[in-house]
């Protein structure tokens, strides 16, 4: 395993301007990214009470089923006994979801280890899982290559329920059917059936998308103690209640303030990632495990349906004794996150970036500090098929992400055609056209009206000629098909859909061909968090 790093041309310009020292963007933010800001945010921690000895009891009972390793176990302690920690989250999706899932995990671990050292005082990871999600149209898929091309795999089950990825009960066969199909994709290694049967019983041991994901995560991490906790885990919400009333009695103005803050983001350019209204709780209701956003409409709060109205007395209520019944969203997430952890740093990507420009406002109506926002690690993954087929073109990582791959194929297409058989073709179409002209002109002379039939004529017969030449063209393509699927792998392996694999894979098609190992060696690389694009070569 080999890692280069490389500064690529700039994808997303509000991350790009984060990392630079003079942008605006800063203004959004309390802290910028650099070892002075870490020291001031622990400072600020150290300032602080946390209740961090029931928060590390509600995480160790949260991942007692799936197996608490001993890295975490003394984690857990270092919490209990007031640690800081570096958060980072995503959703729950099938197979970890796409590999910047498992990114964002590794982002967490590198940095609160590098800040474990500088700072000198215990600061752990800590994986926020989205489970109070309902969106299973973006977690129930995965894609895989198939002879060259990017494939879609999804689990079949569908709910016209908003139901959340923690109460969705999985139909176990429609899983199995989807891990055996991915897995036949894959193609047969020597790690495959070692791999598959790993899958298959943590799957057949989770109910969940949730449980299913955290069996995953905790298996690939359990060496580096990476904790997790479900945002909708019951004990998890009775921990939240009191930091749920905070944001419902200060609802309206927290919604104000983000929106005005939004407003302002859009003025500098980066426009308007949340798109927030003022009348916005903020929050979801929670019923049959669906969640059902709420907006404040005069002196109720109440979803669009309207079978759920409540007055700001009753949502505290609900707050007080069924906390599990409330759910957080893009802006409340944050700050729930804060005022339930001593977060030295929060992890994420260039979405959550977005959004989080858009809580400053929030953050102080609580009279709450923002946490430092770190961007996670931007990675690649070549495997060993690949450094070949780049040699052997001559191309670099950053020449397929430009669209060169596409390029290099267009010219050898064009190279390879058979140029002689379509002059040839295209001569007989031109004869058989100036014939069929001449006919008509002969029978226009006689009086005799068959225009429309030669019209027809000549309509099938070019109808004719061009399947000739597609024919021609697919023959000639089927003689050269080992050099064109390379051309499809090179695009479908490093760049698919035109975007980055972390995007697209899940983490089990390269330890599939590199080993059960892959996680643990990745974090035995120089990582650091930077806006380098890290290229692995495995």
């Amino acid at each position: 395993m080999k890692l280069e790093q490389r500064t690529l041309p700039v994808q997303n310009e509000l991350l790009a301007h984060y990392w630079s020292e003079e942008a605006a963007i800063h203004s959004f933010f309390d802290y910028r990214y650099n070892d002075a800001a870490f020291s001031e945010r622990a400072n600020y921690l150290n300032s602080k009470s946390y209740n961090t000895e029931q928060l590390s009891a509600v995480i160790r009972s949260y991942m007692a089923p799936f197996g608490i390793s001993n890295a975490a176990e003394e984690h857990l302690a270092e919490l209990a006994a007031g640690a800081h920690v570096v958060v980072g989250g995503q959703q729950a999706g099938v197979f970890t979801g796409p590999m910047y899932s498992v990114h964002k995990a590794i982002s967490v671990i590198v940095l609160a280890k590098e800040q474990r050292e500088k700072l000198g005082q215990p600061v752990v990871p800590l994986f926020w899982i989205a489970g109070e999600d309902h969106d299973l149209e973006e977690i129930n898929h995965t894609f895989t290559i198939v002879e060259g091309m990017v494939k879609k795999r999804g689990y079949g089950e569908r709910s016209k329920r908003k139901t959340m990825a923690s109460t969705t009960p999985l139909n176990q066969a429609e899983m199995e059917r989807l891990v055996h199909t991915v897995f036949a994709d894959f193609g047969e290694t020597a790690y495959t059936k070692e791999l598959l049967n790993n899958v298959l019983s943590h799957l057949r041991n989770s109910k969940t998308f949730t449980a299913f994901f955290t069996a995953l995560m905790n298996d690939l991490f359990a060496k580096h103690g990476l904790l997790m906790v479900d945002s909708a885990y019951t004990p998890f919400r009775q921990y939240e209640k009191e930091y749920f009333k905070a944001i419902i009695e200060n609802n309206e103005e927290i919604a104000r303030v983000v929106v005005e803050k939004e407003g302002q983001l859009n003025s500098a350019g980066y426009g308007t990632p949340i798109e927030a209204t003022v009348s916005n709780a903020n929050l979801f209701f929670v019923q049959d495990g669906e969640r059902f956003l709420l907006e404040r409409k005069g002196d109720y709060y109440s979803n669009v349906l309207g079978h759920i109205k409540m007055t700001q007395e009753e949502l505290l209520l609900v707050a007080e004794n069924s906390p599990e019944c409330l759910s957080n969203n893009v802006v409340t997430r944050p700050l729930m996150q804060e005022m339930t952890i001593p977060v030295l740093a929060f992890v994420g990507g260039p979405g959550e970036l977005a959004y989080w420009a858009t809580l400053k406002g929030a953050f102080d109506v609580l009279q709450l500090q923002m946490p430092i926002f770190a961007p996670r690690l931007n990675i690649s993954l070549v495997t060993r098929a690949m450094d070949p087929l780049l040699k052997q073109y001559d191309l670099s990582f950053e020449d397929v992400t430009a669209g060169k791959v596409e390029e290099l194929k267009d010219l050898f297409v064009d190279s390879v055609q058979d140029l002689e058989a379509q002059r040839q073709i295209d001569v007989m179409q031109e004869i058989l056209i100036d014939q069929l002209d001449k006919l008509e002109q002969h029978l226009q002379q006689t009086q005799l009206a068959l225009h429309n039939v030669i019209e027809k004529n000549q309509q099938y017969h070019v109808l004719q000629f061009d399947y000739l030449r597609k024919k021609l063209a697919q023959q000639v393509l089927v003689k050269h098909e080992v050099a064109l699927r390379q051309f499809n792998l090179l695009s479908a392996e490093l760049y698919p859909n035109n975007g980055f694999q972390e995007r697209v894979y899940n983490p089990y098609q390269y330890i599939n061909q590199y080993g059960p190992s892959l996680v643990d060696d990745l974090l035995e690389l120089e990582l650091v968090p930077s806006n380098y694009h890290n290229i692995v070569l495995l």
